[in-house]
């Protein structure tokens, strides 16, 4: 990204010098020939660093207009790099700056080596304070809310076509909205998204726009300054210029308020934002994810959506299907959910038993992939045995069990073709152990055709 530096003097020579300088070091110059001009572009743009005169027309040897003018600046922007320039008979003018706030000062006339040095060093150090700043509003956000796991479990042909579709786009910085029912696991596809993408080494920021009430909105998305309202006593950063050069997702996209769409949509169109109680535009970059369980379309038919923020998000369209409808992935995922719940409680991982994982793949999981991943910490924490029972996972006997079977252990005369379908699927699990490819060669059937037949049988 290029850095733009402002430089403030109002010595036409030196200025013409300095801009062409800079300029053939590749940064962009913005010029400013008093105080005023100065503060009222710092507070329309960004800068990377202000490179500044310490006397002006009014006063050209104390450094008083210069003093000010730093004072000022900091009470503008906290960060922002600066560099003030003296002659040689006030290094204590220089000195007296660096307490009012400036970062390093350079001599008049000045060695442009030392100078570029001087201005690269000063924007590195920024960045890095910036980078560090983020990092650790990052890290207490992650504390605070659920940490999505990355690592995509793919066996069924529905999670296969969702990968194939996101590695065709996650080169790009194209927005991407995720839909679906309630814990499918959305927040672990962006995730993959941005983990996969150009923006991996930069922050990914999740929010739950379930959760930001409208009266707070503006300071959760864009941040506020120091003193904006009676609570603000101390700025804050915000969520866009957190996901700088990274990638937001916004969950729950539906629950924006709608009084508060059209800011969102102005960010999104335009990558320029002002915090609370700032006049200050910035501008970020960062490469868009929204996930929703609602009807969009049905939301703005209603008037709880605007159409132009829909338009704006739903350039690729991406449906998450319930755990029901990717069978395959069930036992993996478990055994998944089983591990990292090992990890965290430090007990040893438990196999689950072959009727249990039967039992796992004839449930609807209405909570999906989310309820899955409670049902087996639980089955971890409270198992008593060496291996994972159905009874372990608090499910309840009438929707696990195999109900055509009477207690013990004799077929009914009155079942169905679609449960004896099942019986003879799930029995023939059992003999293999859970061995899905072993149980469909014994039937005579594919792997896919086996699951679809157990899918079918459950429904």
């Amino acid at each position: 990204m290029t850095q733009n530096i402002l430089i403030v003097d109002d010595d036409t020579g030196i200025v013409s010098a300095l801009t062409m300088l800079i300029k053939s070091e590749g940064y962009w110059a913005c010029t400013a020939r008093s105080p005023d001009q100065a503060l009222v572009a710092i507070r329309e743009q960004d800068f990377s660093l202000i490179l500044m005169d310490l006397n002006y027309s009014l006063d050209t040897t104390s450094g008083d207009e210069g003093l000010e003018l730093v004072a000022a600046i900091r009470k503008l922007d906290e960060q922002v790099p600066i560099v003030v320039m003296t002659g040689w008979g006030t290094i204590e003018v220089a000195v007296e700056a660096m307490k009012f706030g400036a970062n390093d000062f350079i001599q008049k006339p000045w060695e442009n080596d030392r100078l570029l040095a001087i201005i690269k060093n000063q924007i590195q150090l920024a960045n890095s304070q910036k980078r560090s700043l983020k990092l650790s509003v990052h890290n207490r956000l992650l504390r605070e809310e659920a940490s999505p796991d990355s690592n995509i479990i793919a066996e069924a042909p529905a999670t296969k076509r969702i990968l194939d579709t996101l590695n065709q786009v996650v080169k790009s910085d194209i927005g991407v909205l995720l839909t679906g029912e309630n814990g499918t696991g959305k927040s672990m596809f962006a995730s993959y998204l941005h983990n996969q993408s150009g923006r991996c080494e930069e922050t990914f920021v999740a929010v739950n726009m379930g959760a930001v009430t409208e009266t707070l909105f503006e300071s959760e998305m864009f941040g506020h300054v120091k003193g904006a309202f009676t609570d603000a006593k101390s700025s804050r950063i915000g969520r866009f210029e957190l996901a700088d050069e990274g990638t937001l997702f916004l969950d729950e996209i539906a629950n924006t308020p709608y009084s508060q769409q059209g800011k969102l949509l102005r960010v999104l169109e335009t990558s320029q934002f002002e915090k609370v109680g700032s006049s200050r535009t910035q501008t970020v970059d960062v490469r868009l994810i929204a996930a929703t369980n609602a009807d969009l379309e049905k939301a703005v038919e209603e008037g709880l959506f605007r159409k132009d923020l829909l338009y704006r998000i739903n350039t690729i369209v991406i449906e998450i299907p319930p755990l029901r409808n990717r069978v395959e992935d069930i036992i993996p995922l478990a055994n998944a959910f089983l591990r990292r719940a090992s990890e965290k409680y430090g007990k040893p991982q438990l196999p689950v038993d072959p009727r249990a994982q039967s039992a796992l793949m004839s449930y609807a999981w209405p909570g999906n992939v989310r309820e899955l991943s409670h049902v087996m910490e639980r089955a971890q924490i409270l198992c008593k045995t060496s291996s994972i029972q159905i009874k372990d996972f608090g499910l309840g006997g009438g929707q696990v069990f195999l109900k055509s079977m009477d207690k013990a252990g004799v077929r009914n005369n009155t079942q169905s073709l679609s449960e004896i379908e099942r019986d003879a699927i799930i029995e023939r699990l059992d003999h293999f152990d859970g061995d899905a490819v072993r149980a469909a060669q014994s039937l005579g059937l594919s792997r896919s055709a086996f699951y679809r037949k157990l899918q079918k049988a459950k429904t």
